[in-house]
């Protein structure tokens, strides 16, 4: 019987970034409403372990308060961003073809009501 991946990642992440161990629940619920909002829109998963030591990075510099959730919130978008192109990058190397999701022209729907 082959052995269980630990994850079900499949994006490139692992090759972009660190993932920090620790308790993603327990990380979150420190978070910053505002911050817990977009992290829960992310597109992908926005490891909340990352996120809640960036928080506290952010909350030094800027202090709790709603420009440093602001700011943090900026970089969170921007690695969104980097996260996305190296996604779309690699599938159209590997197919040949937009990212289904470029070629439609479409943003990532957030926090918007489903009706």
């Amino acid at each position: 019987m082959p052995k269980a991946e630990t994850s079900n990642e499949r994006t490139l992440r692992d090759e972009m970034w660190r993932r920090y161990t620790g308790d993603d629940w327990q990380a979150f619920d420190q978070l910053p409403t505002l911050v817990r909002q977009r992290v829960a829109e992310h597109a992908y998963d926005a490891w909340s372990v990352n996120v809640l030591i960036l928080w506290k990075h952010y909350k030094r510099t800027y202090g709790n308060t709603l420009r440093g959730q602001r700011a943090l919130i900026r970089y969170l978008d921007y690695c969104e961003r980097l996260e996305r192109e190296a996604f779309a990058t690699h599938y159209a190397d590997q197919y040949s073809t937009l990212l289904p999701h470029d070629a439609a022209h479409v943003s990532i729907l957030r926090g918007q009501a489903v009706t």
